[in-house]
């Protein structure tokens, strides 16, 4: 896609979609369901309570979702899952596959884990570019959150699919120790936000003004 083609199809996925931190109890719920959607009733990864997917991570939690704008359907979600306070160690999710020392070298005080990043189905499996742009909308919801809530960096446990795929983004995490088994195998990895966006800017300049909104963001 040539550079001026990108910045109108990101303009385009805009103007019909937008991300919303997820506070109340509809929005979480609307989370929660598609949730249940992706991880439990089309992979098969995790329980289920009445048609929602939840976890003892969710209360700690940063949410995410993107919606789409005519019909308020929530067809994107990520959270941010900082530290638990008061527990030693980093204590996130990542941490019960592969040990808090893995990532002990990040600041507890300023690193968040992204989990539950899913797309609904439809966007997922079109077979266009309109999933990998809504990715891109996610990253920018992911982003402000952090901003907002003084985040330094990044860790997550990515399908090596996913990390390609985000790296022809300009958005690049850096692996960290081996393969894990967890869902299929599973690439640790982390990113220092800052770092990250520098990089981003030179590599593609078009991406990294859509993920910061012309570097209001960050």
């Amino acid at each position: 896609m040539r550079l001026d083609g990108l910045a109108a199809a990101l303009h385009l996925v805009a103007s019909q979609f937008e991300v919303v931190v997820a506070k109340t109890a509809d929005e979480l719920d609307d989370v929660f369901r598609l949730r249940y959607q992706v991880y439990c009733l089309e992979r098969g990864f995790e329980p289920a309570v009445n048609g929602r997917e939840i976890d003892q991570f969710d209360d700690n939690a940063h949410h995410i979702m993107v919606l789409h704008r005519a019909s308020r359907q929530a067809v994107g979600t990520a959270r941010l899952v900082p530290p638990v306070p008061g527990r030693k160690g980093l204590e996130m999710p990542i941490d019960r596959v592969c040990g808090v020392s893995l990532l002990g070298h990040l600041p507890r005080e300023s690193t968040a884990e992204i989990s539950r990043f899913a797309l609904s189905k439809r966007y997922r499996m079109d077979g266009g570019a309109t999933g990998s742009l809504l990715r891109l909308m996610l990253t920018r919801g992911i982003l402000g959150l952090s901003s907002q809530v003084g985040l330094t960096h990044w860790c997550a446990l990515m399908d090596p699919c996913l990390l390609r795929l985000l790296r022809t983004s300009a958005i690049h995490f850096q692996p960290v120790g081996p393969l894990v088994e967890y869902h299929g195998f599973r690439q640790p990895a982390f990113a220092d936000i800052a770092e990250m966006l520098h990089r981003g800017e030179r590599e593609q300049p078009v991406i990294w003004d859509f993920v910061t909104e012309g570097g209001s963001l960050w």
